[in-house]
């Protein structure tokens, strides 16, 4: 039986989640976290085969959270579940630790067999982003910022011009929540672990407006 823990801050997405395992006999959900500074705790707690992760929780998530589960666990697979379907993203989060990358829109079926190959010691890729991680390569001179979504590319420049969370948030008639989870998701895409490496950036790529 291969036990497996949950980590994905939608309640809905663990509940489908809990459906597609239903449907086996060989996979069981032993544990769920709904944010990221649950998930070591979880698996202190209650040991399983292996770590089905979201990229985009609250609090501690994405690359940093695999990272400390791998310095925590090295041996638990972990199979990374995003919305993110970018070769980046996917290589990033490879390179941190994990053992596989599935997007979300994928087959019920393609997860189930890719959670048997890692419990069994393989790795997998989504068979979607196999031929743009190869071939990334070949895209060395498209600099990253351009895997960002519009919101995502506007929030970098007005942190890098200094702007705090809450004016930014003022400036786009959003909540600070909101920009905050835009934020996130921007540092991740681009590998960035702070505000003065977004700065750093921004200046690198002469994205800096007043």
């Amino acid at each position: 039986m291969i036990r497996i823990l949950i980590a994905d801050d939608h309640a809905i997405v663990r509940g489908g989640l809990r459906q597609i395992v239903a449907t086996t006999n060989d996979i069981v959900v032993a544990a769920e976290a709904a944010q990221g500074s649950e998930v070591v705790d979880k698996l202190r707690a209650c040991p399983v085969d292996l770590l089905l992760l979201d990229m985009t929780m609250p609090g501690i998530s994405g690359v940093d959270l695999i990272r400390r589960v791998r310095a925590e666990l090295p041996s638990l697979p972990v199979l990374v579940l995003s919305i993110h379907d970018e070769a980046q993203v996917a290589s990033r989060a490879l390179r941190a630790g994990a053992t596989g990358y599935l997007t979300k829109d994928s087959d019920p079926e393609v997860l189930l067999a890719a959670i048997r190959k890692i419990a069994d010691g393989g790795r997998f890729i989504d068979p979607k982003l196999v031929d743009a991680m190869v071939f990334e390569t070949h895209r060395a001179d498209v600099p990253p910022h351009e895997i960002l979504s519009d919101r995502e590319f506007q929030v970098l420049q007005m942190l890098a011009a200094g702007k705090s969370i809450n004016d930014i948030a003022d400036a786009c008639a959003l909540s600070a929540k909101t920009i905050s989870t835009h934020k996130m998701r921007l540092m991740q895409k681009l590998g960035l672990a702070n505000n003065a490496e977004v700065i750093r950036y921004a200046l690198r790529h002469g994205l800096i407006i007043e």
